[in-house]
């Protein structure tokens, strides 16, 4: 009845009457089964009363009953707060803790208090409460510090940092920011393990960040990510948590990194580039798959560049490009890194330089197909091929090259000109001279007129063009060879090797026996190139080329400029006589006079030489008609062989010989001059006087022993002799002779002529028997001519054939002998080759084909008739001679009477040593 009687009370409203009642149910009833409720109830309304320490006593004697009765738990609550209202707060915190103990100690739940897991509303509520004023508790105690000593054991080690957590809240609320971050830190260091250590911490930052305090926000951010990142040993201990915080680690580390980053950027300082590229590294090791880890690297790339971190760039900017799933700023970045190879050759030493420079071409080759369509690609490739090229490699340098021509889009026109002088220059070093004409002509099309190196790529493009013209006349093609030197002249019109290129054209033409293409060659090439250093060399290869074409005289003008060019003083005296000798062959007298005298002026000797040229220079005399100067060079040819000593040769005793021939015929014409008229005897004396200054001269000339002069001296002689007594037979007759007076005048006359005549016959045949000895000259010729006519019978002999020869002589031999040749039997060709034979001097081959003709045809009668007369006039063998002629008659059934008396003279003819000449008129 008590129990409920103050129930009824309290709900009434009458709360003082309520305590009194339950005052009498405990004083009366202390063992009732509604003690520890009413004890309770006498603690809420005595703390209503703000009786706190009867309030406490009221709850303290519920909780020293059985902990599992209902009003426990509220009473160990309210125990607190009685406590807490008179200032106890050590001993309120006990109680406190107890609550939590109760209700929060192993439950799970993560963060805020509303994420504990089993509580009912109402214990919620409960918790939170007990929170709050366990805070308050703290707060007027020495905060943070103070927590610690409350928990001591396992069971409040569950909830830690919930205290810590709601201690640092109500600083919070109560706008103390130091306070609540210095809470929520003090968790964090004292449990860096604890899974719930990074929210703590987050929420220090939190707090910084919202207060306005930029730099501990940043410390702690710092604390963070050090406590909580990829190398902590928190994440060893407790992945799961570590997992959790990784996401405000992504986002602390990407916040240092920028922020330490526009500070650097600034301030420039390395010291603030290096703790930006700290925290970047940091991020990028922590979280490398992430999708702005691409972009941290290259923010990271480009600090690195900043601070003129060179080398380090270029990995970090590679890194960004082609380390990460493709980005917006991949092809930055392949690029980037290609600027900081760049930047580092600037500063590198030259034995480096190299090295850098391979280490920047690679990677421009992982940028061109990463990117082909950047439109850097194609600037990229270009420096790549330029720098493989300056480094030797020219085959990939080469290769690089065709790339940036291939692109497509096609490359800017400033870049393919460089790319096709990489292949034009690798091509020409590695002997494709055919690929690099192409591309140095691509080149040169690339390149602008006035471009200062343009004259040099043409002077590429011709000496590609050149060498294959080298390459094809080394390889024995000179056909192909001139095509090509040629082919410079069309190419590059203005190149310095055209002018190389038309003398080797010319050169190989001659080699191809080309004298036409080779002097046309040669012509223009003097024209063009006056001042060549090969114009040297010009006048020798346009005289052999004039020499070939047989155009004597341009040879001789040829020679004349090779012996006013060259130094050597025995080169140019002989190109000066070929010259003139040249002239001379072309009868272009006058100049050939004019050389021939310049060579004498300035070589009087040799002696032989010297002779040779005044001989010459009197032959071209006597063809002008002028007889006094040739009379005088002859002179001059005879002294000088006379006073020449022991420097006389074959040659000069020739010369001398033929000038004393040549001197004898003054004397002659003065002898011919001298008519034999009254008075008979003076001019007969006067004329006999000249006769003797002719044998005289004549005599000169013969005791030279010169074969040919020796036969025209001769011959000179005997003609002499001969019109010596035809002159004394065609003499005026003295007036007033009876006719028997002026016939025995003409016997006496003709008794006085007749010794004359005989002479000559005389020396005519001894002109004639020389042919036995092989020599058969014209003197010869004419001396059996002479006797021909002198004794007829004797010498008067003409050879038998089917028909006349053809003229000129050396042509019908020729003709003959491809006719026997081809018809070695006929007999009649073997017969009139004979003759030929003969007639030319060659007496031996006469005699051949004469006795072939017999053996072929035995009674064939002309051959035996023509040998009779070889072996009679020419070979001096009379007695053979005699046998052919009989042979011959034998075979002429009507007989002939003109060699019937050829056989009767024969006979007749006086024994005597034929073809034997004295030692005298032997010839040498």
């Amino acid at each position: 009845m008590l129990y409920q009687l103050a129930r009824s009370q309290e709900q009434g409203g009458d709360l003082e009457t309520a305590l009194k009642t339950l005052d009498q149910l405990v004083q009366q009833y202390p063992n009732t089964a509604y003690r520890d409720e009413a004890y309770f109830r006498r603690g809420e309304l005595l703390f209503t009363a703000r009786d706190y320490p009867k309030a406490e006593q009221a709850f303290a004697t519920v909780l020293k009953g059985d902990a599992s009765n209902a009003y426990h738990q509220r009473s160990l609550y309210m125990h607190g707060w009685s406590v807490f209202k008179q200032g106890r707060l050590d001993d309120a915190l006990h109680s406190f803790f107890g609550v939590l103990d109760l209700k929060v100690a192993g439950k799970e739940g993560d963060g805020e208090l509303d994420t504990l897991a089993d509580l009912s509303r109402a214990d919620r509520e409960l918790v939170e409460d007990t929170f709050r004023v366990a805070s308050l508790c703290l707060e007027n105690l020495q905060g943070a510090e103070s927590v610690p000593a409350y928990i001591n054991s396992d069971a409040r080690r569950s909830y830690e940092f919930r205290v810590y957590q709601q201690l640092g809240e109500l600083y919070i609320k109560q706008e103390r920011t130091k306070d609540a971050a210095d809470t929520f830190g003090t968790f964090a260091r004292l449990h860096p393990l604890h899974a719930q250590a990074p929210l703590l911490q987050a929420r220090v930052i939190e707090i910084y960040q919202q207060a306005g305090f930029g730099n501990q926000a940043l410390n702690a951010k710092k604390e963070y990510v050090e406590r909580y990142g990829i190398a902590s040993e928190f994440r060893r201990a407790n992945p799961q948590g570590w997992e959790k915080a990784q996401p405000l680690v992504k986002t602390h580390l990407t916040e240092l990194a920028r922020h330490h980053h526009a500070v650097a950027q600034k301030s420039k300082s390395s010291a603030d580039y290096q703790e930006a590229v700290r925290w970047y590294r940091a991020y990028i090791a922590s979280f490398p798959s992430d999708p702005q880890a691409a972009q941290n690297n290259f923010l990271l790339a480009e600090l690195l560049y900043e601070d003129s971190r060179f080398a380090e760039a270029a990995i970090e900017y590679e890194k960004t490009a082609y380390g990460y799933p493709a980005h917006a700023k991949s092809a930055d970045a392949g690029y980037a890194a290609l600027l900081s190879y760049a930047a580092q050759e600037k500063r590198a030493s030259a034995s480096d330089i190299a090295t850098l420079q391979r280490a920047g071409v690679e990677s421009a080759l992982r940028f061109a197909p990463a990117f082909p369509a950047d439109t850097r690609t194609g600037p990229v490739l270009t420096n790549a091929a330029e720098k493989l090229y300056a480094l030797h490699d020219g085959e990939r340098a080469s290769a690089v090259a065709k790339q940036v021509l291939a692109l497509d889009p096609p490359a800017a026109a400033a870049h393919k000109r460089i790319a096709w002088t990489v292949v034009a220059h690798t091509a020409f070093e590695a002997g494709a001279f055919k690929d690099a004409e192409h591309a140095y002509g691509e080149v040169v099309a690339l390149t602008p007129e006035k471009d200062p190196g343009r004259n040099d790529l043409v002077e590429r493009l011709a000496a590609s063009v050149y060498k294959q013209g080298e390459r094809s006349r080394a390889a024995g093609d000179a056909r192909d060879a001139v095509a090509h030197f040629a082919r410079v002249a069309a190419v590059a019109p203005q190149s310095a090797v055209r002018a190389t290129a038309q003398y080797d054209a010319a050169a190989s033409l001659i080699g191809l026996k080309d004298w036409d293409g080779a002097t046309r060659t040669l012509e223009d090439f003097r024209q063009r190139y006056p001042n060549h250093a090969l114009q040297d060399e010009i006048a020798g290869k346009l005289a052999l080329a004039y020499l070939e074409q047989q155009q004597w005289a341009k040879a001789a003008g040829e020679f004349e400029r090779l012996s006013a060019a060259k130094k050597d003083p025995q080169l140019a005296r002989e190109a000066l006589w070929q010259a003139a000798e040249l002239y001379d062959k072309a009868a272009a007298r006058v100049p050939a006079a004019r050389v021939y005298t310049l060579y004498l002026k300035q070589n009087p000797e040799p002696l032989e030489r010297a002779v040779e040229a005044r001989y010459r220079l009197a032959r071209i005399a006597k063809d002008d008609g002028n007889a006094t100067r040739e009379f005088a060079l002859m002179k001059e040819i005879f002294q000088a062989d006379q006073r020449g000593g022991a420097a006389r040769t074959d040659r000069t005793r020739y010369l001398g010989a033929t000038a004393a021939l040549a001197l004898a015929e003054p004397a002659f014409d003065a002898y011919r001059k001298v008519p034999l008229i009254e008075p008979l005897a003076k001019q007969l004396k006067l004329k006999k006087a000249k006769m003797e200054e002719v044998l005289k001269a004549y005599a000169v000339a013969t005791d030279y022993g010169v074969a040919d002069v020796t036969t025209a001296s001769t011959f000179h002689i005997a003609a002499l002799y001969q019109d010596f007594g035809k002159a004394m037979l065609s003499s005026q007759r003295p007036k007033k002779l009876s006719k028997a007076e002026l016939e025995q005048y003409n016997v006496m006359l003709e008794e006085q002529a007749f010794p004359f005549e005989e002479k000559a016959i005389e020396l005519h045949e001894a002109n004639a028997h020389r042919a036995a000895l092989g020599i058969y000259d014209t003197w010869v010729q004419r001396s059996f001519k002479a006797l021909s006519e002198l004794r007829p019978v004797r010498y008067g002999k003409t050879e038998r054939s089917e028909g006349t020869l053809p003229s000129p002589l050396p042509d019908a031999i020729a003709q003959l002998e491809r006719t026997v040749q081809a018809n070695p039997a006929s007999t009649a060709s073997l017969n009139q080759l004979g003759i030929a034979y003969r007639q030319q001097g060659q007496f031996a081959k006469a005699r051949e084909v004469y006795e072939r003709a017999i053996a072929i045809a035995p009674t064939y009668a002309a051959p035996y008739l023509n040998l009779g007369i070889l072996h009679d006039l020419y070979l001096g063998d009379g007695k053979r001679a005699l046998e052919l002629y009989g042979q011959y008659l034998a075979l002429s059934p009507s007989g002939d009477a003109a060699v019937t008396k050829w056989v009767a003279d024969l006979k007749n003819r006086k024994p005597q040593q034929q073809a034997m000449l004295s030692a005298k008129e032997q010839p040498r």
